[in-house]
């Protein structure tokens, strides 16, 4: 769960220079590529993609900035996310009562200018409800304290923050509760402490539901970790769930007051960083994941809070098959049904960023966030999928009715025939074609 961690831990505060039946994981029409699944039934034309807002986004930088990047996000709208408290936001109520709205007001205005479809994540907790000081946040705060869970005695506080953010935004209408059971899970080898989880859940879902009925909340947003080994019923070539992950989740579902949908995220790569048996072939897991949770979960649709795919451990992709990996992910994600999928978008003020939606420079899509806005175009939660194959297995494809992708997934260069077409494509290359 490190690397999971890792990947979301980079907000603290926000810069200021600048403003069932076990499913056969190893065999499973989604995960082998031979099947699509249908997902539950959401929204009409829900995105299905979109992204998470970091420490840094196009609101910290100049006005200008903001409108360049609100106006290149806005061509496609799609899903974006915002955390209450760090990630770009400071500690919302730093004393009792005593609110501070300056950064999500400025963050949801931003989904707002660029056409967005709004969430917001109900974590973190300001200090005074995790044992430190009234007042904001101190520097030493973020960095030590940002992920500790609110204490016992404090969860009937978080919950009314909770309905005071919702009453606050009442165009936000998707609510994530918490995040990686932050808090609550300090020790990956040893279950977590999900009662504690479930009884801050469901006192934050009856707050939020007595003050805006139309709500939509969802938890328990887990951190599915996987290993090379270990013992569990979720498995498959490219590693085995940590059991206590899906501990957590059987009892919160089993125990919660109610939810609108399931949250989960994690990464392709095991805690070791290993690629099981490679960078693609590891991407099975998040379809193997999603057919496990809709065994679990029947109707409720899943969304995917957070993804990674990439090593952490100093490991570099040249940019092509960095991207090429994050696009045949998002196959897997649409071919098992999975209703959402957020990107955790990094951003920087200045100096290339490779794996960041926007130029930090200019506000201009790069291929990444054009990548996450290609698929909301054409690959939203309510388009009809259709099996389409490709003659040289190393190409991934993903079809409706009038457009496709196809993912060259080899290093070398690839000559195949997909729906009747034949098409070359340069090692990595991710080309769309009309039908």
């Amino acid at each position: 769960m490190a690397l999971v961690m890792a990947g979301c831990s980079a907000g603290g505060a926000p810069d200021r220079a600048a403003p069932v039946a076990q499913p056969s994981t190893a065999s499973s029409p989604a995960a082998s590529g031979t099947g699509i699944q249908k997902p539950p039934a959401v929204d009409p034309a829900w995105p299905r993609w979109g992204f998470t807002h970091t420490g840094v986004s196009a609101n910290n930088v100049t006005e200008r900035f903001e409108r360049d990047a609100s106006r290149a996000l806005a061509q496609t709208p799609m899903l974006q996310n915002q955390h209450i408290m760090g990630f770009g936001a400071l500690n919302p109520e730093p004393r009792p009562g005593e609110f501070f709205w300056e950064d999500l007001d400025s963050r949801t205005n931003l989904m707002r200018q660029s056409g967005g479809t709004p969430v917001i994540t109900l974590c973190c907790a300001p200090d005074w409800m995790k044992g430190g000081p009234e007042g904001p946040t101190e520097e030493s705060a973020w960095a030590e304290h940002l992920e500790d869970a609110p204490y016992p005695e404090h969860f009937d506080d978080f919950a009314k923050l909770s309905a005071a953010v919702a009453t606050r935004y009442p165009d936000v209408k998707y609510f994530m509760v918490w995040n990686e059971l932050k808090g609550f899970w300090k020790d990956h080898s040893k279950p977590a402490d999900f009662k504690g989880y479930t009884e801050l859940y469901n006192k934050v879902y009856d707050a939020v539901k007595a003050v805006r009925p139309d709500a939509e909340i969802g938890g328990p947003y887990i951190g599915f970790d996987s290993n090379r080994t270990g013992d569990s019923e979720l498995r498959g070539p490219w590693g085995v769930v940590n059991q206590n992950a899906l501990d957590a989740f059987e009892y919160w579902f089993k125990n919660k007051k109610g939810a609108d949908f399931i949250v989960v995220d994690g990464a392709s790569l095991t805690d070791a960083h290993e690629l099981l048996p490679d960078a693609f072939g590891a991407l099975g897991k998040f379809s193997a994941v999603t057919a496990w949770l809709r065994a679990k979960a029947g109707d409720l649709p899943v969304w995917w809070s957070e993804w990674y795919f990439v090593p952490e451990d100093g490991t570099t992709w040249p940019e092509a098959k960095r991207i090429a990996v994050q696009a045949a992910s998002m196959i897997e994600f649409a071919r098992s049904g999975a209703a959402t999928a957020l990107y955790w978008n990094p951003q920087t003020k200045e100096g290339a960023c490779q794996a960041c939606m926007w130029d930090p420079r200019t506000g201009a899509l790069l291929p990444t966030g054009r990548l996450v806005s290609d698929f909301a175009r054409w690959f939203p939660a309510g388009a009809e999928l259709e099996q389409v194959a490709s003659s040289d297995p190393k190409v991934r494809v993903l079809a409706q009715p009038r457009r496709l992708v196809m993912v060259n997934t080899a290093d070398t260069k690839v000559t195949t025939t997909v729906d009747g077409k034949e098409f070359a494509l340069k090692p990595y290359e991710i080309r769309w074609s009309d039908r």
